[in-house]
């Protein structure tokens, strides 16, 4: 079977979403979606590691000034922008403004109302990672700048479309935490817990955006036909690309 973690030198957040148990016990295919942290990093044997793995389209959820400053590495792919800009260090800094001292708390109801504006703002940029899902099934990788908040989120449609169980979403959107390494932030104006809060993931997150889909369009079957455009036929198509043949 193969490893659901791709070791890579320049992104530790590579994961293949492979292999999990979907839509009438079928599993998901191996080595065609993928999800990982920036790809700016890539080292010539990444490069290589990937170009054989097939990863021909790159979906880049990240903001314009973080797309420009750290380009894509990867050079035979075709890389599209879904653009979402972060919106948590800037609130982190106002909050700090206005004289406040900011907690792990804080910091937490912060990442909670980032997954809840997922929802309520950046739909349009969901479903256009659906589209591009539903071309071909060349394979692709999603990302962010970690993989774990924009990206763990569209993991989360991904393989609710494709019939995986919660628990499962729940497990795979938490292996963040075991691979992806925190940048170094020598000097930060924030405390050691606060960035531990940051640059990682917890099960809260991704239950605020699961609980606001809930609450607004009355569950996650209603948000991926009506919001996202991934009814039947659709879910049709993305299973006949990405579930194994019974």
């Amino acid at each position: 079977m193969p490893s659901r973690s791709v070791p890579l030198s320049g992104a530790s957040n590579f994961r293949d979403l492979g292999g999990y148990s979907g839509h009438e016990g079928l599993g998901l295919r191996w080595r065609r979606l993928f999800r990982s942290d920036h790809l700016a990093a890539l080292t010539s044997a990444d490069i290589s590691i990937l170009e054989r793995l097939g990863v021909g389209r790159v979906l880049d959820f990240r903001g314009v000034e973080e797309r420009n400053a750290n380009v894509c590495a990867l050079p035979s792919a075709k890389v599209y922008s879904l653009a979402i800009e972060p919106t948590v260090v800037q609130a982190m800094k106002t909050l700090i403004d206005t004289g406040a001292v900011l907690t792990p708390q804080h910091t937490v109801s912060l990442m909670k109302q980032t997954y809840c504006d997922f929802v309520h703002h950046n739909s349009p940029r969901f479903a256009e990672l659906f589209e591009h899902l539903m071309d071909d099934d060349e394979p692709l990788v999603f990302h962010c700048t970690a993989g774990k908040d924009r990206t763990g989120f569209a993991a989360a449609l991904v393989l609710s479309a494709l019939g995986v169980s919660r628990e499962d979403i729940v497990q795979d959107y938490l292996l963040t935490n075991a691979h992806y390494q925190m940048p170094f932030h020598a000097g930060s104006i924030y405390s050691d817990e606060v960035l531990g809060v940051l640059w990682r993931v917890q099960e809260g997150f991704l239950e605020s955006a699961f609980e606001t889909v809930e609450a607004k369009f009355g569950g996650m079957q209603n948000y991926l036909q009506n919001q996202l455009g991934v009814g039947g036929s659709q879910k049709q198509r993305l299973r006949d690309l990405y579930l194994q043949k019974e």
